[in-house]
């Protein structure tokens, strides 16, 4: 006789996990209401954010005027005073403001120079007048720049690298605006020059230091894919504004001198020339003059202002952001999910169904996963549905109607759409669990809004170290993640909530959200298992 050998089998555990997700789905699929309020959730989302970027109407500068225009000449796309605010490689927002003593350069090189003195000024005049040089007292910027750039085009927004002295942050090898190595420590001075060292092979460029022009110290490199044969190359100087003695921000100058510079390359002209990059109305910060250079022999004397670092500081313009579009409409359609999930629960105990679903399946902690796999995957399906909407039509409408939108890069948009979806999934299970524990939908509907929506409403109103903990320790981190704006270690600035900054990044405000509903969820398992149905 033939014996046929047992199939192995799965745990009975997820043999029965598929079957009863699947009959959580059809129960809410099948109540007309609960699919309603997930449609009005989604809906009243993209509403809001259609009557609240439809009701903005500023004037701004939608694209970079002509040098020799004011910033509200006809034809310069400049209606009111906003900055024009260029773009970097990757779309994103960027500082690139500075005084430039340059040439053109043709296939490799090796460029050298030594940087003997690094000083500044600072404006001593309210933010809100035009600075003046006449009006200045002596300070070095921390993140003044002195040192080598190329770039393949003067254009602001272009990609570049660049070796450099700074105020106090020492040697520093940066590139394409958010690419940042350390070198030497300390600051420029007569006794403690710096020699600094670019080279190109190719693509690739490498920065170097040195205290003496002999011995030499690699920093970093990069490569600028698609480099042209001719760049320009040279000098430059420039120095941001400081926050050190003003919440608005004081606009600063620094002034280098250069010698010992040297082209090691068959495809140097000699021909330097000094431009001022992104002065004015091109300006992304207030910049404190425009900036000068001076040649005697090998000598170089060059002042600049204004920065070549990520663009932050929305705060500064007055302007919308991918997130702040989103903002209200998000949070309507989030309280519509509130009272959706509670219900998906709180509707079997109201009807005494819960014990039938506790008798087909007694095992109670697998129903509260069906549950809460099955609303926090239409709420993550609607909510991105409507966020895919709801960010391109603000942005529109936002545009048409004059208002300025800080610039993101892709990249930054997409993590804003689907994390905020996340962030309504992850909130509707949390509520599924208070709905649990309580039982009853008007108490889980009112404690699912006072833990999950109100934190975000007080904190808002808060400023200092109220706001910081609220935005740490409670539900509200969420919201970090409608944050669009870039922090930056080589711009000083004040990253606050009042300048479009949440204290935590994105995806550690996530985590905190993340942690509440897990010990939710925990709690709801226990009490489930405990409790009579």
């Amino acid at each position: 006789m033939t014996v046929t050998p047992a199939r192995p089998t799965r745990g009975p555990g997820r043999e029965r996990f598929t079957p009863l997700l699947r009959s959580e789905w059809t129960k809410f699929r099948t109540v007309r209401g609960w699919v309603i309020g997930l449609v009005i959730a989604a809906v009243l989302c993209v509403v809001f954010t259609y009557l609240t970027t439809n009701g903005s109407h500023e004037g701004s500068c939608i694209g970079p005027p002509p040098a020799s225009a004011g910033p509200n000449s006809p034809g310069t796309g400049c209606t009111t005073g906003h900055p024009f605010v260029p773009t970097g490689p990757g779309g994103e927002a960027v500082a690139d403001s500075y005084q430039f003593v340059a040439q053109p350069l043709t296939g490799n090189a090796t460029i050298t120079a030594r940087v003997t003195s690094l000083t500044g000024l600072t404006s001593t005049e309210p933010a809100n007048v035009a600075p003046s040089l006449a009006n200045t007292r002596p300070g070095l910027a921390a993140w003044a720049k002195a040192g080598i750039l190329l770039t393949p085009s003067t254009r602001q927004g272009s990609a570049y690298a660049a070796v450099m002295a700074t105020g106090t942050e020492g040697v520093r090898w940066q590139y394409d605006y958010n690419g940042d190595r350390a070198g030497l420590p300390g600051s420029v001075s007569a006794g403690s020059p710096r020699w600094l060292r670019l080279t190109r092979t190719g693509d690739t460029l490498t920065g170097y230091d040195s205290t003496d022009g002999a011995t030499w110290t690699e920093i970093g490199t990069t490569q600028l894919t698609g480099l042209p044969a001719t760049v320009s190359v040279g000098l430059f100087v420039t120095s941001p504004v400081t926050f050190q003695d003003s919440s608005a921000g004081s606009p600063t100058q620094a002034t280098a001198t250069f010698d010992q510079v040297s082209i090691d390359s068959h495809g140097a002209n000699g021909a330097w020339r000094g431009q001022a990059i992104g002065y004015g109305s091109q300006s992304f910060y207030p910049t404190l003059g425009t900036g000068s250079y001076q040649r005697s022999g090998g000598t170089f004397t060059v002042s600049g202002s204004g920065d070549i670092a990520p663009g932050v500081g929305a705060g500064l313009l007055g302007t919308d952001t991918a997130g702040s579009i989103l903002l209200f409409g998000l949070i309507v359609g989030l309280l519509v999910m509130i009272v959706v999930a509670t219900l998906f629960i709180t509707a079997e105990y109201r009807r005494g169904l819960i014990r039938t679903t506790f008798a087909a399946t007694p095992n109670r902690g697998r129903v509260l996963a069906a549950k809460a796999v099955v609303i926090g995957t239409v709420a993550f399906l609607a909510s991105g549905v409507s966020v895919l909407i709801a960010v391109p039509l603000g942005e529109h409408l936002l545009n048409q109607n004059g208002s300025f939108v800080f610039p993101a890069g892709p990249l930054t948009v997409v993590r804003i759409m689907a994390v905020s979806a996340a962030l309504v999934a992850i909130t509707a299970v949390a509520v599924l669990a208070l709905g649990t524990i309580l039982r009853k939908s008007a108490a889980a509907v009112t404690a699912g809004i006072a833990v999950f929506v109100l934190p975000y409403i007080f904190g808002s109103t808060f400023t200092g170290s109220g706001e910081q903990w609220l935005f740490r320790l409670t539900p509200a981190a969420g919201f970090a993640v409608l944050g669009a704006l870039p922090r930056a270690a080589q711009v000083s600035y004040p990253y606050t909530l009042a300048n479009g900054y949440y204290p935590l990044g994105p995806w550690a405000g996530l985590a905190v959200l993340g942690a509440y509903a897990a010990v939710a969820l925990g709690v709801a398992n226990f009490l489930v298992r405990r409790r009579d149905a």
